[in-house]
C-alpha cells in the first residue's frame, strides 16, 4: 500500500517543470472535484469557485488508500480551504496537504494555471 503513496510528492509551482494540460474549465464542476490522471497518479482537481481558486492534490486518501478525495466535500477551515475525504471525513488543507484533523496522514499538492479557459496542473516528473 505505501508503493501507492510513495508516488505522490507536493510540487510548488516555481518547481514545476511540466504544465499538463487537464482541461478546460467546464469540465470541472464547481465547488466539488474531478480526477484526471497523469502518468500513473490519479489527480484531485478542484474548482472551488466559493474562493475564486483552483487546487490539485493526490486522489488517494492516505488513510485507507482509496482513490476517493476527488469526490470529498470542500470547504474551509480557519479560512484554510479544505477537502474532507467522503469514507471517513478527514480533512486536508488544499493549499499545503497538512491533515487538519491532527493526525500524522497528509496528501501531496499541486499548483494549478488557467490559461485562456484550459486548466493545467503542475508537475516535477
Amino acid at each position: 500500500m505505501e508503493e501507492i503513496l510513495n508516488q505522490y510528492e507536493t510540487v510548488h509551482a516555481s518547481d514545476a517543470t511540466i504544465w499538463f494540460k487537464a482541461g478546460k474549465v467546464e469540465d470541472f464542476p464547481t465547488n466539488r472535484g474531478g480526477c484526471i490522471k497523469y502518468k500513473n497518479k490519479q489527480i484531485a482537481i478542484f474548482n472551488f469557485t466559493r474562493r475564486n481558486e483552483w487546487y490539485a492534490c493526490q486522489n488517494a486518501c492516505p488513510h485507507k488508500m482509496e482513490m476517493v478525495l476527488s469526490r470529498g466535500m470542500t470547504g474551509s477551515a480557519d479560512d484554510i480551504p479544505k477537502i474532507a475525504c467522503p469514507m471517513h471525513k478527514k480533512t486536508f488543507s488544499l493549499v499545503d496537504g497538512s491533515n487538519l484533523n491532527g493526525d500524522d496522514f497528509k496528501i501531496a499538492t499541486y499548483p494549478i494555471k488557467v490559461v485562456e479557459n484550459e486548466v493545467f496542473v503542475g508537475f516535477a516528473d
